[in-house]
């Protein structure tokens, strides 16, 4: 299955952002395990391109695990030689444009009109809508769509379970879940139980 059909299939990627790297790793395999194959590990955590590599030694390819925050052009090719088989980026710069030449499925950080049509005349896999919270939440999507109907949004930040609900019935193809998935899971200390827990409620809401 391709990123496209498994983004479409799942409707939920993973957000971590660690501060300790044991407990980053753990949060990754904990999603996994809870049925959550799409993560993403982001570059600002600790020691992520480490994270990224031990959990493909691990998972080998039965997860689509990604690189986050990728801006520079380094980021890219540092995140491909970790392993990441999936590239986000928060917005269309250098990075973002690495990881396309790459040929490595690319979630584009957009959030005006403008850096829509920038990036769907690209290569880009979907299109991430970010911060997504910042222009209204549900109702900037559903304005968003108007002009771009068919296009493969994927909003992130500030998505809790009854925003998920929402963005995907205004007609996302996904959304993307941090903290309100993770919490403190990827800090050292964090609580793995409650981290299945929510997996469960947000798997729920995005079946």
């Amino acid at each position: 299955m391709d990123f496209s059909t498994a983004l479409r299939t799942e409707r939920l990627v993973a957000i971590i952002r660690g501060s300790d790297q044991e407990a980053s790793f753990r949060t990754v395999m904990a999603l996994v395990e809870a049925g959550i194959p799409l993560v993403e590990v982001s570059l600002s955590g600790t020691a992520a391109l480490k994270v990224i590599e031990r959990a493909r030694i691990e998972l080998g390819n039965a997860a689509w695990l990604g690189a986050g925050t990728v801006v520079t052009e380094e980021d890219a090719q540092r995140a491909a030689q970790a392993g990441a088989n999936l590239i986000v980026t928060p917005g269309l710069g250098p990075g973002f444009r690495a990881s396309v030449l790459q040929g490595l499925p690319t979630l584009a950080g957009v959030l005006t009109p403008s850096e829509v049509c920038e990036a769907a005349a690209t290569d880009a896999t979907a299109l991430k809508v970010f911060p997504a919270s910042a222009l209204g939440g549900p109702a900037y999507l559903k304005a968003l769509r108007a002009p771009f109907p068919d296009l493969p949004f994927v909003p992130v930040g500030g998505v809790g379970t009854a925003e998920a609900v929402e963005y995907l019935q205004l007609g996302a193809v996904a959304v993307g879940v941090g903290s309100p998935l993770v919490g403190d899971a990827a800090d050292d200390g964090g609580d793995l139980a409650a981290l299945r827990r929510r997996a469960a409620e947000f798997r729920a809401v995005c079946s």
